[in-house]
């Protein structure tokens, strides 16, 4: 059995934004599980006759079910000493890292957890947009944009929303038009300030800036993935944009 799983943050996309600690453990890995959204450059880092799985999801598409990915990730500590499960991002920041933590809990397989730095933070920061800034907001919250599928009342308190806390949704491009709609109907003005950043942090990155009333439109050529800020801090990018 594998001495740890590694459940391994793999960043906001920039391969340079990866941790020194992750980076060695790839180095180390006897075979990397690996998901979409973790730069594939990264894998160049592994050492030679390491095995690679792809349990990759695009926009949906789930050709590898989670429960699967699970398994997948068991079955691979009973066979390498260095287990590497990739996630994009953070394990814990809606990469379902926990799961995985407890489905290997379950089974007695010791993990441990490497954080990456999320791209709720680093993505604004990239698009010249702070997510607090003094005088401006205090404080930020992150929500799914996506919530899980057969769900019958949303788990997303929208009337919490009615503040100038910058908001920021992961994984919202499809249901930009629902989350605008809904922010609206919480009490905030057509005109609120959006950014939707595509592929942030890495050579391909996009950036529209819009209102509640408009960013639909405006952000509809898009691609995946992207993220979505909603607040005043938005105003700041035409003075922060450093990385276009």
């Amino acid at each position: 059995m594998s001495k740890t799983v590694h459940l391994v943050g793999a960043g906001p996309g920039d391969i340079e934004l990866m941790t020194v600690k992750s980076l060695r453990l790839i180095k180390e890995a006897d075979v990397i599980i690996f998901d979409r959204l973790a730069n594939p450059l990264i894998l160049k880092e592994a050492p030679q006759g390491c095995e690679f799985i792809d349990v990759g999801k695009t926009d949906g598409q789930h050709p590898v079910k989670q429960p699967e990915i699970n398994e997948i990730i068991y079955q691979s500590s009973l066979k390498y000493e260095n287990v590497v499960r990739l996630k994009g991002g953070d394990p814990f920041v809606f990469g379902r890292g926990g799961e995985e933590a407890l489905y290997l809990k379950e089974r007695n397989v010791k993990f441990d957890i490497v954080p990456g730095i999320t791209s709720a933070i680093s993505v604004p920061a990239y698009a010249g947009i702070p997510v607090t800034q003094r005088g401006v907001v205090s404080s930020f919250r992150v929500i799914t944009g996506h919530e899980a599928p057969g769900k019958a009342v949303s788990q997303i308190d929208w009337n919490s929303f009615n503040t100038d806390e910058t908001l920021v949704f992961l994984m919202g491009l499809h249901n930009l038009g629902r989350i605008s709609k809904n922010l609206m109907e919480a009490g905030k003005d057509k005109n609120y300030p959006v950014a939707v950043i595509s592929a942030g942090t890495t050579a391909t990155q996009k950036v529209v800036v819009g209102t509640l009333e408009n960013i639909e439109e405006k952000a509809k050529s898009l691609p995946t993935p992207a993220l979505i800020v909603v607040g005043k801090v938005v105003n700041l990018r035409d003075e922060l944009k450093w990385f276009d």
